[in-house]
Formats: C-alpha cells, sequence, structure tokens
C-alpha cells in the first residue's frame, strides 16, 4: 500500500528514528512547531529549520471521545466508526507539542510519564494510499538482566 504523510515538512518520513520539524529564531531563540518564515515571538525573519528531540514528557492529556467537526477534522469515517483517542501536550527539551497519544483509550496516561515520537496511520484516501501523522507513545520500561 502507498503511504504519504499527512502535510510536507512536518516529520522524517520515511525514517526508523522519525523527528519532529521545527525552527529556530537566531535572534530570541525561540523553538517552533510547525515550521514558520518568521519568528511568532518577536517577528524576526532569521529562523532555520531545527529537528526536536524524539523524547519528552507528558504535560498534560485527555481524551476525545466524539468525532471532531471536519473540517478542521480531516479523518473520513462515518460517525459510527469514529474511535476514540487521546490526545495531549508533550514537553520536549526545546518545545511543548500537542500530538495524538499512542495506545488503547483506557491505557493509563499520567503526566510526567516519559513518551516517544511515532509515526502511525491517520486515514486512507480515496486512491487507497495510507496517511501516516506523527504521535507519541509511552516509552517502554527498560527491563533489567534479571528481570529479561
Amino acid at each position: 500500500m502507498a503511504q504519504r504523510p499527512v502535510a510536507e515538512g512536518l516529520f522524517d518520513w520515511p525514517s526508523h528514528e522519525p523527528r519532529l520539524i521545527g525552527s529556530r529564531c537566531a535572534d530570541c531563540d525561540l523553538v517552533a512547531f510547525p515550521t514558520y518564515d518568521y519568528c511568532p515571538r518577536c517577528g524576526s525573519t532569521d529562523v532555520a529549520v531545527t529537528r526536536l528531540s524524539r523524547r519528552g514528557t507528558l504535560w498534560t492529556w485527555t481524551r476525545q471521545w466524539f468525532q471532531p467537526k471536519n473540517p478542521p477534522y480531516a479523518g473520513r469515517e462515518a460517525p459510527a466508526d469514529f474511535k476514540p483517542f487521546a490526545v495531549g501536550y508533550v514537553e520536549l527539551p526545546e518545545a511543548r507539542i500537542e500530538a495524538r497519544l499512542v495506545g488503547g483509550i483506557d491505557e493509563p496516561l499520567e503526566i510526567g510519564m516519559p513518551m516517544e515520537l511515532t509515526v502511525v496511520p491517520f486515514m486512507t484516501d480515496e486512491d487507497g494510499t495510507e496517511v501516516l501523522t506523527f504521535a507519541f507513545r509511552p516509552v517502554a520500561p527498560a527491563t533489567s538482566a534479571a528481570e529479561a
């Protein structure tokens, strides 16, 4: 099946270790996501593309139990086929990012838990192309040698 990102320039794809693509202001050092041609804080046009860290911590979250209005929601499923999902803010070293959170709707989430960037299916276009988006998933705890 053919695949494409939901939008060009949001994240590295294809990649085994995707990174979000943001911009950094040379004047005030603000990192913004997605990229801007100017700094949203100071208005400078001296900005450069920067790759954001893949890991951060869950800053806050909620669950989306009902289908959002379309547009701006781009899902193509019928209301009866909508599957609830978690959404939250992940604090990366560079910036706080709003994103979907991977996992079952009842999966436990806790503020402060470690999260990692991933790429997940979002929808399928009319031509059968699978559209991918970025999301964050909880980082699996490392197993010690005694547990392995």
